[in-house]
C-alpha cells in the first residue's frame, strides 16, 4: 500500500508536518547548473491555495510559481512532491475536523493532466473534486488549458 510509508508518529498531525520546520530551505544548483529552490511545505501549501476554482495547475507550473522571484530556474521536483502530499493530508485532516476553506490540493495535476494515485482517495476524489468545480476529464486526465 502506497500510503503505508506515510504514518505518522502518534501524537502528531499531518499540520504539524506542514508547519514544521525545514533546515534546507533555500537554493540548490543541480548538476546541469540550474538553481533549484528548496521549497517549505508552507510556500507549497500557500501557492497552491492561488489555484482558482475550476481551474487547475500543472505541478510543473506550481515548481515554476514556487521559484518566481527567488532566481532559482524552478523548484525542486522531489520536495515539491513530497511537500504537496503534505498539504494534501493536511487539508483532508482540515476537513474531516470541520474546516472548510483548505488548500485545493485536488487542483495540481501532472503535465498531462494525470491525476495523482499517490494524494489522499488517490485519483478518485481529485477526479471527484475537479468535476464538481466544472473541470472537463478526458479519459481520466484534467483539461489542462
Amino acid at each position: 500500500m502506497a500510503n503505508a510509508a506515510w504514518k505518522l508518529k502518534p501524537g502528531t498531525t499531518w499540520r504539524d508536518k506542514l508547519e514544521q520546520r525545514h533546515p534546507k530551505h533555500g537554493t540548490v544548483v543541480d548538476s546541469r547548473g540550474k538553481k533549484l529552490l528548496i521549497p517549505r511545505p508552507l510556500d507549497v501549501d500557500a501557492a497552491v491555495r492561488q489555484v482558482r476554482k475550476g481551474r487547475v495547475m500543472t505541478i510543473g507550473d506550481l515548481r515554476d510559481r514556487l521559484a518566481a522571484g527567488t532566481g532559482a530556474n524552478s523548484a525542486c521536483p522531489l520536495c515539491t512532491g513530497i511537500f504537496l502530499r503534505i498539504v494534501a493530508e493536511t487539508a483532508e485532516e482540515n476537513l474531516r475536523a470541520g474546516r472548510k476553506r483548505v488548500a485545493p490540493w485536488w487542483r495540481i495535476v501532472g503535465e498531462d493532466g494525470s491525476l495523482n494515485p499517490k494524494l489522499p482517495g488517490a485519483t478518485k476524489t481529485q477526479a471527484s473534486r475537479l468535476r464538481s468545480e466544472g473541470v472537463a476529464m478526458v479519459r481520466g486526465h484534467a483539461e489542462v488549458k
